[in-house]
């Protein structure tokens, strides 16, 4: 197999799990996959109150400013996320997770897990994707 064809595997590997994740997230949780991401990687940060920077978070999930910015409106309308200003730059805008974000991503997690779990077995049976599946699970 050439790196276009393992390429285009590992694309598809991704495109098939992401698409699954979603939507069992979706249904279950009522939380898109970008915003159960925010939370998890909020849930990490080690600033004040598990607070991040907008711009960091964008950078973390990989997404422009006006992308992140439309996604932390989401997780503040749905009381998952709170801005703050930085004290010591006005121009910093942190996000935090609430109580409720932290309950959310808390409830939604196993179900991700148990999603990925799943995603990567059924993917593993396909005879196109059983390879790409075999050398991300001898990652980790």
């Amino acid at each position: 197999m050439n790196r276009e064809e393992a390429w285009g595997r590992l694309v598809a590997l991704h495109a098939r799990i992401e698409g699954e994740l979603g939507r069992v997230l979706q249904r279950r949780h009522g939380l898109g996959l970008s915003e159960y991401r925010a939370l998890d990687h909020l849930s990490r940060a080690t600033g004040k109150n598990n607070s991040m920077r907008i711009q960091e978070l964008a950078e973390a999930l990989e997404l422009n400013q006006s992308s992140v910015s439309r996604l932390v409106a989401r997780l503040e309308s749905a009381g998952l996320s709170e801005r703050d200003i930085c004290e010591d730059d006005r121009r910093g805008i942190y996000t935090m997770l609430t109580e409720t974000g932290r309950k959310s991503l808390d409830d939604a997690t196993p179900t991700y897990q148990e999603t990925l779990k799943s995603a990567l077995e059924k993917a593993e049976a396909d005879p196109g994707l059983k390879e790409a599946v075999r050398a991300f699970k001898s990652l980790g």
